[in-house]
C-alpha cells in the first residue's frame, strides 16, 4: 500500500472531493404533460411511463 510523501493541503483534498459531491435526486419532465417527475418514476399527473399508460388517474 502506498504511503504519501508529503501532507495533502486542506485546498487539494477539498477539490478531490468535491468533485464526488452527491447532487440529490435529478428531477425530469414528463414527455407527454411536461410535469417534473423523479427518473424511473410513473408521472402521478398523467400515469404514463415510457410512453405506455401504467394507471389511470382521475381528474
Amino acid at each position: 500500500m502506498g504511503v504519501p510523501k508529503r501532507k495533502m493541503s486542506k485546498m487539494k483534498r477539498r477539490r478531490r472531493v468535491s468533485a464526488n459531491h452527491y447532487k440529490g435526486v435529478q428531477a425530469t419532465t414528463c414527455t407527454v404533460c411536461g410535469k417534473a417527475v423523479k427518473t424511473h418514476r410513473v408521472c402521478p399527473s398523467c400515469g404514463i411511463y415510457k410512453g405506455k399508460q401504467i394507471i389511470t388517474v382521475s381528474e
